[in-house]
């Protein structure tokens, strides 16, 4: 009789032994699980970081490459005069191209597309927070609207901000 005891204890033993191991096996999987989606998301993240950063890279002015200069050695002074002349139209004609390229981004963004069922006193109160103003965008867009009561669904209008900065007061 004692191997009968030995048998019942051991065949416990297993079932126990068994129960536990799949249990952690289970825990282990869901960890795994959960590990597999927080991966995929932070990946997620970091694509839409790199979208958004080349997007960013695109719209930003792109420098231009530094030219290195010899310096002036002693009884060169003609030369560095010449230099410095140099360098500073290298940055006057950097700093043109900076200024347009931000007068044009600018441009961009003070051009207002008209939608179905806007008025020049709509677009007022949106874009210079005050519906009062309508006449403001009209002078400033005589070119293009010959009556205030009638502007078009796809017609532009140029606010009145970017006017005065391109063609004064």
């Amino acid at each position: 009789m004692p191997e009968d005891k030995k048998g019942l204890f051991d065949g416990l033993i297993n079932a126990v032994t068994g129960r536990d191991e799949k249990a952690a096996a289970e825990a282990a999987k869901k960890e795994a699980e959960e590990a597999l989606a927080r991966a995929e998301q932070e990946a997620a993240l970091r694509r839409e970081a790199e979208a958004k950063a080349a997007v960013a890279r695109k719209l930003s002015p792109k420098p231009t490459p530094r030219t290195k200069l010899p310096k002036p050695r002693q009884g060169q002074s003609d030369a560095a005069a010449e230099a410095d002349q140099l360098r500073q139209e290298l940055e006057a004609e950097r700093a043109a191209r900076r200024d347009e390229a931000q007068a044009k981004a600018e441009a961009q963004a003070h051009t207002y597309v008209v939608k179905s069922g806007d008025s020049l006193s709509k677009i007022a109160k949106e874009v210079l927070g005050d519906a009062k103003r309508w006449k403001e965008i009209f002078e400033a867009n005589k070119d293009k609207i010959k009556d205030p009561n009638l502007i078009y669904p796809g017609q532009s209008c140029t606010s009145v901000a970017e006017r005065r900065a391109s063609h004064g007061p």
